[in-house]
């Protein structure tokens, strides 16, 4: 792993994979930094600087400016002199490479060179999504600088390094950190991948899961899972891998039951009699939350059988969600005009200055924090200082971060964050949505939210089922997606009773109201002083609702929130149950009418 760190802000931290650390069974040659070779044979003087000229002040401070330190940096130029900035800055990048400073003491044994750069055009690493969900902001509200995201990207690395020496493959490794979360020990993560394979290799054929190994091949499994955590250790730990129904496998592709423009897949589902609408429920939260997560909501919820999304295929930016709900899927509809699927659909002025080794398509998941000022420039100072195109370790380097954070080229080696505009344009909101709340709340609210487009394309089963618009009951609001998306499907909403904590929130929903609704907008902050009598006086009021909408919050869900990541018993993801709670509410008044 190689760290590039400031010496001065948390926040300008920086991270990136070698190819040698990411595929340990394809690892580049090495290199011996103290043989002859194009890097390294260079005749030193008296003094000890290469060719015998010591190197301008000014050169130095440069480079300690990019995060290297002042010893690393004179060791540098010792070797092999300041004439070959590119041959420099990859010689300062080993050394990182293999300790950080105190490389710089006894950087004489051979050390790998990253030669070649991976297209890691795969928009779907589970470290990619939640990120959003994390609640945070600029900087983020739980206390979390970016030194705590990239310590775990750094130990998420060394466990996925360590499971493939073991022999599993690299994407079940990431499965099972996903499940168990980053902290948890190597032992467990073994039986986690060993049970996974137990269960069998999964096809998504009717959005349900089918095994295709039989009794043999588990009990090999589970003997070679054994075997393998007394070798790192874990062997009392655990006596037996956790249950099947433990975790809940993902699709791949995570396309739901289906797509617009699809063909109808096979999709067989029955819902027992006590989930079938009115009222209709839709419950909408991250899809990969720890493991179990998502079993246990089911079970609350009739049973009913999530259905998982990546907004990829919906619009230019990815978003792993699940949504439990009890609609129709047949004869959906897709909203007018369709979003754009591709970065350069979405904002076609940024292809002036895209480099031609972004290879990027889509955006990763949206945010509720960007990158910082500092990150850009320093950035934008790594690649001026190399040649064009950058080394491929630079090249890696700054997609890593481009892709962490959404970072767009918006001038010569100059990339910057999307605007909050931009954030509203992807999400499927109307321009302005969020304009008159600060920076910080718009990004956060926004990071938040539903995505538009994949909500609509759900709920568009209700325009022939209500032509005559709908009452809702609106859980966990936010800046209103769903109410948005039932906008921009033509399905009048005769009354909506919402409930958001967030006063920004509020405020931002109620100034979109009040310019395009005609129907009852009445706002509630406390979900919990929503008692079963107050619930009652609504259905009396309105004839009972045809749908209760929302995704409770996924502070303690979230793949980021490293601190707080407790599942459904976490402070604030425990507020599912109050949707639970409301739901059969709802149903027990609306069952007296």
């Amino acid at each position: 792993m190689v760290d590039w760190l400031s010496d001065s802000d948390d926040s300008d931290k920086f991270e990136w994979e070698s190819d040698a650390e990411a595929e340990p069974s394809s690892a580049p040659a090495l290199r011996n930094l103290d043989a002859a070779g194009p890097s390294t044979l260079v005749r030193q003087g008296s003094n000890g600087w290469a060719n015998g000229e010591a190197p301008p002040t000014s050169l130095i401070e440069g480079y300690v400016g990019m995060g290297f330190t002042e010893e690393m940096v004179v060791k540098g130029i010792k070797e092999i002199g300041h004439n070959d900035a590119n041959a420099l800055l990859e010689l300062l990048l080993t050394y990182q490479a293999i300790g950080d400073d105190t490389a710089v003491g006894n950087c004489s044994t051979s050390c790998s060179i990253p030669q070649s750069m991976e297209d890691d055009s795969d928009l779907d690493s589970e470290y990619w999504d939640g990120d959003d969900d994390a609640d945070g902001g600029e900087p983020k509200s739980d206390g979390c600088s970016d030194e705590d995201f990239l310590q775990e990207m750094s130990e998420k690395d060394k466990k996925i390094n360590s499971l493939v020496a073991m022999g599993y493959p690299e994407d079940e490794a990431n499965k099972a950190i996903t499940r168990c979360g980053v902290d948890a020990p190597l032992s467990v993560l073994v039986d986690s991948v060993c049970a996974s394979q137990a269960a069998g290799e999964y096809e998504v054929i009717t959005g349900r899961c089918s095994g295709l190994f039989g009794g043999r091949k588990k009990a090999r499994l589970m003997e070679e899972s054994k075997k393998k955590r007394k070798r790192c250790g874990g062997g009392a730990q655990r006596s037996r891998p956790p249950s099947d129904d433990e975790s809940m496998p993902l699709p791949n592709p995570m396309v739901g039951f289906n797509l617009p423009g699809d063909m109808l897949r096979t999709v067989s589902r029955t819902l027992p009699k006590q989930a079938i609408g009115p009222p209709y429920f839709y419950y909408e939260n991250v899809a990969l939350a720890p493991k179990g997560t998502w079993n246990q909501i089911s079970r609350f919820l009739h049973e009913i059988e999530p259905e998982f999304v990546d907004s990829k295929y919906m619009c230019a930016a990815a978003r792993k969600r699940g949504y439990i709900h009890n609609l129709p899927y047949e004869n959906r509809k897709d909203i007018l005009p369709p979003a754009p699927k591709t970065i350069f659909e979405a904002f076609p002025h940024y292809k002036k200055w895209w480099p031609s080794w972004d290879h990027r398509k889509q955006l990763n998941c949206l945010q509720t924090c960007i990158a910082s000022a500092k990150l850009t420039e320093r950035i934008q100072h790594a690649l001026s200082s190399t040649s064009s195109p950058p080394p491929p370790s630079v090249q890696k380097y700054v997609m890593k971060e481009c892709k962490k954070w959404n970072l767009v080229w918006v001038g010569k080696n100059k990339v910057a964050a999307l605007d909050p505009a931009e954030y509203e344009y992807l999400l499927g909101f109307p321009r302005d949505h969020t304009r008159g709340a600060g920076k910080t709340e718009r990004y956060k609210s926004l990071g938040n939210s539903f995505q538009v487009d994949t909500v609509a394309w759900h709920l568009s089963v209700l325009k022939d089922m209500f032509p005559n618009g709908v009452n809702v009951l609106s859980l966990f609001t936010g800046i209103g997606g769903g109410e948005v998306a039932l906008h921009r499907l033509g399905i009048h909403m005769r009354a909506v009773i919402s409930v958001e904590i967030s006063e920004v929130s509020r405020r931002i929903l109620k100034g979109w109201w009040d310019q395009t609704q005609t129907g009852t907008l009445i706002e509630i902050a406390d979900v919990q002083t929503l008692t079963y009598d107050r619930i009652a006086s609504f259905v009396d009021r309105f004839g009972g609702f045809d749908l209760v909408i929302g995704g409770s919050p996924c502070n303690n869900l979230a793949g980021s929130n490293r601190h707080h990541r407790d599942g459904l018993e976490g402070e604030q993801s425990a507020l599912f149950f109050e949707y639970f709670r409301i739901l059969d509410d709802v149903k027990s008044a609306m069952s007296r009418m």
